[in-house]
């Protein structure tokens, strides 16, 4: 099975070379410890790690990585004396790491699955153990990590609907790899049953909730002062606001349409556009061009910047990690990759703030969240994106209807506190064993 995998892996990693590599240089910075990828790290991290008890921790990209930065300032007090070596794949990824991480923690790009490349990865770090974030299986890693006798735990663990099949479907593959996992944090219990089904020890999973709920509690640190940038902006400070979060492909066009409609309704109405990814800036001005909207970007935006009121309609936010700052000034709010594309997008920190927040029909990869949110007036699913229209203009016209969804918001949010404390708590557990110090919890 090793020797099948890492023929197709080959095959296919020859073929997707020129995708990945040009994603990369598309977001940027690219080049900086680019030879990470291959498990070549220069001397500065062989010498943080020499002579120590090193615990690996992997968090893929954005979302997992501010989920990584909470779990490693809960677990590093527990274990006074062990050096936290934090990867990640993605650039921007990287950058968050580096803003929220101390410079005692060492931050790496994660290797590339090929056996040659994980290898020398794990030789180099010897890790003591490794903590993945969600569902994140790459074979070769899992199976080098076995061979050493390295525990590796996976947390906020989840299987959507779309997930669950495909792994099922290779069970031949996955079912060792589920079953090597030394504890296991699952969200839910249908998640706990699902990773059962593909291979995992029962005693190994544990149910401790989303980790998200605590990744969103607010940071009393305030990177961007969003009301002051929309004054700049000419944007009165009682108007209404409508941020648009991570949105995918297509649905710029659809909220633009929408927007525009409704601000006929309601003129004091303005739009904050917040895509997903924002290397898609300019095909996203492209796409919506023709509906002639007054739009600012927000790397145009400097301290000399001084705009009246109705220059601008829209402000669209090309740069990563301040949506949490805008969903703060939101009157109401959508999430994004639920109307054109499948998944949907985290609805928690709007939620985590008592906003009314919206979302489409396509929130797979939240459905228990998003689930949990509607089913105690929570939040709002729509259909479509005609529905959408029409829950836009009721909230906007009803402020107690949204304070009472805010009410709701909050109320399920703060019950759903703990899961970190839990998950750091499974682990501290395994480890106690393994001659590492473990402090008593605070």
């Amino acid at each position: 099975m090793r020797l099948l995998y890492n023929i197709l892996f080959l095959i296919f990693f020859v073929l997707s070379a020129p995708y990945y590599f040009l994603r990369m240089k598309r977001r940027g910075n690219w080049q900086k410890n680019f030879v990470q990828r291959f498990g070549t790290y220069d001397s500065k991290i062989k010498q943080a790690v020499t002579n120590r008890h090193v615990v690996w921790m992997h968090a893929v990209s954005v979302g997992e990585v501010n989920i990584c930065t909470q779990v490693i300032s809960t677990l590093e007090p527990r274990l006074p004396n062990v050096k936290i070596v934090v990867s990640t794949t993605t650039t921007t990824g990287m950058g968050i790491l580096q803003s929220k991480l101390p410079p005692h923690i060492s931050k790496i790009y994660y290797p590339i699955d090929r056996r040659k490349w994980v290898s020398r990865a794990l030789y180099t770090i010897r890790p003591e153990a490794i903590v993945l974030l969600e569902a994140e299986i790459w074979p070769n890693f899992l199976w080098k990590a076995a061979d050493l006798k390295i525990p590796v735990f996976l947390i906020n663990a989840r299987l959507s609907d779309r997930s669950f099949p495909r792994y099922r479907r290779l069970g031949i593959l996955f079912r060792s790899l589920f079953g090597s996992f030394e504890g296991i944090g699952v969200q839910s219990e249908t998640d706990a049953g699902r990773m059962q089904e593909l291979g995992a020890r029962p005693k190994a999973i544990q149910i401790v909730g989303n980790l998200k709920f605590d990744a969103a509690r607010i940071d009393p640190r305030r990177l961007l002062d969003v009301r002051a940038l929309l004054r700049q902006l000419g944007v009165p400070e009682n108007a209404r606001i409508l941020v648009a979060g991570s949105t995918h492909a297509g649905e710029e066009v659809i909220l633009v349409e929408k927007f525009l409609r409704l601000r006929a309704r309601f003129p004091d109405l303005f739009l904050v556009l917040v895509p997903r990814h924002f290397e898609r800036t300019s095909k996203i001005i492209a796409e919506i061009a023709s509906l002639k909207l007054k739009l600012i970007c927000r790397t145009e935006i400097t301290e000399r910047t001084q705009l009246q009121h109705a220059e601008i309609e829209c402000l669209l936010v090309n740069t990563t990690g301040e949506l949490k700052y805008f969903y703060e000034a939101a009157t109401v709010v959508f999430v994004g990759k639920s109307l054109t594309a499948n998944g949907g997008q985290n609805p928690i920190e709007p939620v985590a703030l008592a906003k009314p927040t919206v979302f489409g029909p396509n929130m797979q990869n939240f459905a228990d969240v998003a689930r949990l949110l509607t089913g105690r007036d929570a939040a709002i699913q729509v259909r479509n994106a005609a529905e959408l229209e029409n829950v836009l203009a009721e909230l906007l016209d009803d402020p107690t209807r949204c304070e009472q969804i805010g009410r709701n918001a909050l109320a399920v949010f703060n019950e759903n506190l703990g899961a970190i404390d839990r998950t750091v708590e499974m682990i501290v557990d395994h480890l106690q064993h393994r001659e590492l110090y473990v402090a008593p919890r605070s």
